[in-house]
């Protein structure tokens, strides 16, 4: 019996792999993007941009943009990568919606906004990695920069840093430049994160992830201090 063209075992991986990264990601996003107000690029950039300059609301803007990104994943990464993107979508508000009920997890790096752009980085850098890794998409950022990388023969990354600095400079119009600074960290860091985690050997990936749990580790033990 095969289940979406793969083995039982292989379907369950998948799925087990895109809950991984939906819940490194959204974890990242809340627990510091959200608490320290690191703008974002790409899609979310371009609904705050929207939001701001022409009152549009982000509830029309959002559903619009990724509509709009997945339908050019529709015609050029094909149906199945939907599929599994709808997976990773739900996924992803699942994840959200369970971080949002709970206390923040993290000690608060407002006043810490490298090591936040950095520890943010790393988060959605590895989820978003092994998202993708799968052959799916968490949002509309991630189904654009795949169409992008398969017309122009990119890595992922650099289709990712591509997307994100420009909404960036956009953002430049209303937004404090020693702000923009670090989410260029962020953006950069995580471009980078991505394609490692998408190419590398699972023996890598569970290297990087032992650096992360340190990372946490560490910042847990600030926070109790």
């Amino acid at each position: 019996m095969r289940i979406a063209g793969l083995s039982p075992r292989e379907f369950i991986k998948h799925v087990a792999f895109i809950l991984i990264g939906s819940a490194i990601f959204t974890f990242g996003v809340h627990n510091i993007h959200n608490v320290t107000g690191i703008t974002e690029g790409g899609i979310i950039g371009l609904v705050l941009f929207g939001d701001h300059w022409f009152g549009v609301p982000a509830s029309i803007v959002s559903p619009v943009l990724d509509g709009l990104s997945y339908l050019i994943a529709l015609k050029i990464l094909g149906g199945g990568f939907l599929g599994w993107s709808a997976v990773a979508t739900v996924a992803v508000a699942c994840f959200y919606r369970l971080w949002e009920s709970l206390p923040y997890m993290l000690p608060n790096l407002s006043n810490q906004p490298l090591t936040a752009a950095v520890l943010g980085a790393l988060f959605v850098g590895v989820g978003v990695g092994l998202v993708i890794r799968q052959g799916a998409s968490a949002g509309g950022d991630d189904a654009l920069a795949l169409s992008i990388s398969k017309i122009t023969g990119w890595r992922v990354g650099r289709c990712y840093l591509f997307t994100d600095l420009t909404v960036l400079a956009l953002s430049l119009t209303y937004i404090p430049v020693v702000k923009i600074v670090f989410s260029l960290i962020t953006v950069t860091i995580s471009s980078a994160v991505i394609d490692v985690v998408k190419d590398a050997s699972w023996d890598h990936v569970e290297e990087f992830a032992e650096g992360l749990r340190e990372c946490l580790t560490t910042a847990a033990k600030r926070r109790d201090r």
